[in-house]
């Protein structure tokens, strides 16, 4: 099949390479050309593991295509993926200018039938307005052309993306005529050969699952670290809680972890503008509120144990962080609690060192050249003369550290850790100060 995807973000760059990978046509639009000429060149704009392999891999065998020509990309594909980024207004609600926009541009240029497919996260009744754009740019050329409008969210974990999408747990389209269905399933048939994955539904419902999924995940999230708070409060330890509620089958183990806050691109938006959508709506999400609200104080959490073992007065003080970007296997810095409790440390007179393995480039890019933050190239290294280390992302790389290499780097052997990662017993066996969140130290 002859695809276009409209956007090479995170979304439209894997979508598209996907595709391709499964013998597909793929032609991938971007506006930005420095973006498309790293493309072209073999480069790739986002950190994703295995994706710079499987885009070369594509591009070599001629099925994997990039441009910044919008017209010719419209002519491409027979089906055409919106997959632009919606980032939140103002109001938190999802700004839909570029989504709009891309419509538009499709029924500027299209001279045959086209199903258009909605891969962005887009609040509720997007279709409606992009069906309004393509039919109006068609009635100002005085054309009448046939086309579909579909819903086809995504549900790609940074980090585990490309596994997500070759074989997806579920692939939800929704769509309001037949023949878009069957376009659909006929693009999807080579990733459901093991059993079907396919959930059909209308527009609507389609568009509400994807902010229903990512908003009742970050719900669990909050509900575990306040829980965590509470069981410090209760001299109760939050892992053998977890396993004791994991273990229920009605609940499951999945995002149960307590920690010190979620981040990325998707919680924290898509949460925002599901409330906002709700209260539009005259129905408002009380639970979301908490969610959101939770979350923010939690990125806090370790901040509030430091200044506890340190003060307030950090003037002088030198921390180490391990891990900057929000959760492993991305470069992704968005909305990440490690940029809370840097931003924090900072105010307070103190300096930073981080280490993190793949989002050194993003926060040099975020924060610049200052005299208060020195990023280096291992996790040993900013341990050296630090006051403490703060734990901020679970990489693998940080799971069997050596703790005596480490204890002798360190000024004082302290370690607040704000993903779990140690038994407190063994740790304090080493000698260290061991400051968890909701364990029992």
């Amino acid at each position: 099949m002859k695809i276009t995807l409209i956007g090479t973000g995170y979304v439209g760059l894997v979508t598209g390479t996907c595709l391709a990978e499964v013998g597909n046509d793929v032609l991938c639009l971007d506006v930005d050309p420095r973006k498309i000429d790293l493309l072209k060149s073999g480069g790739i704009p986002i950190f994703e593991p295995g994706l710079d392999d499987l885009v070369r891999r594509n591009v070599a065998a001629g099925r994997l295509q990039f441009t910044t020509d919008i017209e010719a990309a419209v002519h491409f594909g027979d089906i055409q993926f919106i997959a632009v980024g919606t980032p939140p207004d103002e109001d938190g609600s999802a700004d839909l200018q570029y989504v709009t926009a891309a419509a538009r541009n499709i029924g500027r240029h299209m001279t045959g039938y086209k199903l258009v497919v909605d891969k962005s996260t887009v609040p509720v009744g997007t279709a409606d307005r992009v069906r309004a754009a393509i039919r109006e740019e068609l009635g100002s050329r005085g054309v009448d052309i046939d086309f579909s409008v579909a819903s086809n969210p995504e549900f790609l974990k940074e980090g585990a993306a490309i596994e997500d999408f070759m074989k997806p747990d579920r692939i939800v389209i929704g769509t309001d005529n037949e023949q878009a269905t069957q376009l659909l399933r006929r693009l999807y048939a080579p990733f459901q050969r093991n059993h079907e994955r396919l959930v059909t539904m209308d527009i609507r419902s389609a568009e509400l699952t994807k902010y229903a999924a990512n908003a009742m995940l970050a719900t669990r999230i909050s509900f575990m670290n306040e829980l965590a708070v509470l069981a410090e409060k209760l001299g109760a330890d939050i892992e053998l809680v977890r396993q004791g509620i994991g273990s229920d089958p009605r609940i499951g183990y999945h995002f149960l972890y307590a920690g010190c806050g979620y981040g990325g691109s998707c919680f924290p938006k898509d949460v925002q503008a599901l409330r906002r959508t709700a209260e539009e709506s005259g129905a408002p999400l009380r639970v979301l509120n908490a969610v959101e609200e939770a979350n923010e104080a939690q990125k806090s959490v370790l901040i509030t144990k430091l200044k506890a073992r340190f003060g307030e007065a950090l003037a002088g003080r030198r921390f180490a962080l391990w891990g900057l970007a929000f959760k492993p296997n991305t470069d992704d810095m968005r909305e990440a609690p490690s940029r809370v409790m840097m931003e924090a440390l900072w105010a307070m007179g103190a300096s930073v060192t981080a280490y993190d393995p793949a989002a050194m480039e993003e926060t040099h890019r975020i924060y610049g050249d200052r005299p208060d933050l020195t990023l280096v190239d291992t996790p040993m290294k900013a341990l050296a003369d630090a006051d403490a280390l703060l734990i901020v992302t679970e990489w693998k790389a940080f799971r069997s550290p050596d703790f005596a290499a480490m204890k002798s780097l360190l000024k004082a052997p302290v370690i607040f850790d704000g993903r779990n990662l140690y038994d407190p017993a063994t740790i304090q066996r080493e000698g260290f100060e061991y400051y968890p969140i909701g364990r029992r130290v």
